[in-house]
């Protein structure tokens, strides 16, 4: 089998031949050609049949309601008491409305989550992740807010519970495989969904992590969540993949991942990319505390818009709002 990586630029100068990438604010005129056990070689995309230039350059569809036409910041709200970064600190509802009100201004989409899951993290009742989120959901949509907000869960009765309360998109990090009613729950819900790579459950999912090529075995297994997404009764065009940087990697997986994310355009879904503030950020840059990676957590997020990342998930939205502003300024010529 041969996998297709458009090779994604910025330039301005730009060959006539080349294709927008997904439609998006990059564009390719070269694909790495990958094969299992070979050396991966450049083709032109003169040489790619109609097929496959369609899949790799057609605009994707609206997500949740947002055109992806430029990068859209999810920003993350933990109502937990034990996520890696900001654990606790908006366990409390009054504490965690106005983090979502702050992250509102700069954000597109707010991810609420309550349950860590981190490594390590233990599994939390569903009662009481259900318990956690929906308040703080039903609070925000009874104060006005018309961002779209996703919950991040592996349980179908917390989404449940969720898109009762107003949540419009789903984000498995499992990928609809840890509760055999999720995939039932997100289809007849109508809702957008995000389909997360990870393996095993964050309890065990860091201890030796092995792959024979993460890359492709990574990419294999989405397009395998998405075929049993589809069979489920969730259309294509409320479909996205997120590889699930973090999450059952090691540090060398992570970075093999990010140096060539833009393969993952070839499923023909948006993708998301969230690595914020997590640990190999802090073992490359030096700092052991979560909460002051942020000059990292920059780094890596506009490492992947430059592979035209259609969401990036992110603690600190402000700060990358900024960053991706000044990005696209400076990379296309143009003020946003």
């Amino acid at each position: 089998m041969m996998y297709y990586r458009p090779i994604a630029m910025t330039d301005p100068a730009r060959p006539k031949d080349a294709l927008a990438l997904a439609g998006g604010w990059t564009w390719f005129s070269q694909v790495e050609v990958l094969t299992r056990g070979a050396p991966s070689r450049i083709l032109g995309v003169g040489d790619l049949d109609a097929e496959m230039r369609h899949r790799l350059s057609a605009p994707r569809a609206d997500f949740g309601g947002l055109a992806l036409d430029r990068p859209r910041i999810m920003g993350i709200l933990n109502v937990t008491p034990d996520s890696f970064s900001d654990g606790g600190l908006f366990l409390k509802p009054e504490a965690a409305m106005m983090q979502a009100r702050v992250m509102a201004s700069a954000a597109d989409i707010l991810d609420i989550g309550g349950e860590s899951t981190r490594p390590g993290a233990v599994e939390v009742a569903a009662e009481e992740e259900a318990a956690r989120t929906a308040p703080v959901i039903a609070a925000l949509r009874a104060g006005g807010l018309d961002l779209p907000i996703s919950i991040d869960t592996r349980k179908a009765s917390v989404a449940e519970a969720a898109f009762a309360a107003g949540a419009t998109i789903l984000n498995d990090v499992t990928a609809l495989q840890f509760d055999p009613a999720m995939a039932g729950v997100a289809a007849s819900s109508g809702a957008p969904v995000i389909l997360m790579h990870s393996i095993a459950t964050p309890a065990t999912m860091q201890a030796d992590p092995q792959y024979d090529d993460v890359l492709l075995d990574v990419y294999d297994a989405l397009a395998a969540r998405l075929a049993q997404a589809k069979a489920a009764g969730i259309p294509h065009e409320r479909l996205a993949v997120d590889p699930g940087i973090g999450f059952g990697k090691t540090l060398q997986h992570n970075l093999t991942l990010l140096s060539r994310l833009s393969l993952f355009h070839n499923l023909g879904v948006p993708v998301l990319l969230g690595a914020s503030r997590k640990r190999f950020i802090g073992t490359i840059g030096a700092e052991a505390e979560a909460q002051k990676r942020v000059p990292g957590s920059l780094a890596v997020a506009l490492a992947g818009v430059a592979q035209g990342m259609q969401m990036i998930r992110v603690h600190d939205v402000a700060e990358t709002r900024q960053a991706i502003s000044l990005w696209q300024a400076s990379t296309s010529g143009v003020a946003q």
